[in-house]
C-alpha cells in the first residue's frame, strides 16, 4: 500500500514542475524589459521640458554670450536661431542735464549703460531693448528701467545683425538708485528661466 502512495506522488511532482516551467517561458505572460535608452513618454516627464538658461551677470570691463531665437507661428515651439556676444564697455550715472533730458528719472537715477554686441553665430539676430530692460537690488523687485522710446542714443543697440556684424552704443535707464542690476529680458521663449544678461552696476 505504501508504495503504490509513493508511485502515485512521484507524476504529481514531476506534472507540477513541468507547469512552473511552462509558465516562466511562456512569451505571452513574460513580461519585456523596459528599455532604459527609450525617450520618456511625451506628457510624463514635465522637468525633461528644455527652457532657456539665465544667461551672464557681467561687470563693467566683463564680455558674455546669450542666444537668440523665435518662436513658431502657432507660439507652441521656440528655437534657439543665433548666439550674440556682450561686451559691458561702461556705466555712467548721469544727470538730466548732461542728457538733455527736462524731466528727472521717475525712478530716482539716470544711468547711462555703454555696450558692445556682435553676433558671433550663423544666422541674423534681432536686439531690441526698449520695454525688456529691468532694474532691481537686494531692497527691490525687478522693475521696468527703460525710458521713453527713443530717448537718448540707445537705439543705436537696436538692430538686426547678421552674422559677424557688431555695434557699439549706449542705454540710458531709469533706475530706483546707484547699484543693482540691469536685465535684457529680450527672450521670446515663454519659458526662458531668466534674462538674456544681467550688469552689475557701479555702487556710485
Amino acid at each position: 500500500m505504501r508504495a503504490l502512495v509513493r508511485r502515485a506522488c512521484v507524476p504529481a511532482v514531476l506534472l507540477s514542475a513541468l507547469v512552473l516551467v511552462g509558465c516562466s517561458s511562456d512569451p505571452l505572460t513574460t513580461r519585456p524589459k523596459a528599455d532604459a535608452s527609450a525617450p520618456p513618454a511625451a506628457g510624463k516627464d514635465a522637468s525633461s521640458k528644455k527652457v532657456s538658461s539665465a544667461g551672464p551677470v557681467l561687470a563693467v570691463g566683463e564680455t558674455g554670450e546669450f542666444d537668440t531665437g523665435e518662436l513658431s507661428e502657432d507660439g507652441a515651439t521656440y528655437r534657439v536661431t543665433s548666439k550674440m556676444s556682450v561686451k559691458v564697455v561702461g556705466a555712467e550715472y548721469v544727470t538730466p542735464e548732461e542728457i538733455d533730458a527736462g524731466d528727472g528719472p521717475e525712478n530716482g537715477q539716470f544711468v547711462k549703460l555703454r555696450l558692445t554686441l556682435k553676433n558671433i553665430g550663423d544666422a541674423p539676430a534681432m536686439v531690441m531693448t526698449y520695454g525688456v530692460m529691468e532694474w532691481q537690488d537686494t531692497d527691490t523687485a525687478a522693475q521696468d528701467a527703460s525710458l521713453s522710446e527713443g530717448f537718448g542714443d540707445g537705439r543705436a543697440l537696436d538692430a538686426t545683425y547678421r552674422p559677424g556684424q557688431t555695434a557699439t552704443g549706449y542705454l540710458v535707464l531709469d533706475v530706483g538708485r546707484k547699484g543693482g542690476t540691469v536685465s535684457y529680458n529680450g527672450s521670446q521663449d515663454p519659458d526662458a528661466d531668466g534674462p538674456l544678461f544681467s550688469v552689475t552696476l557701479p555702487e556710485a
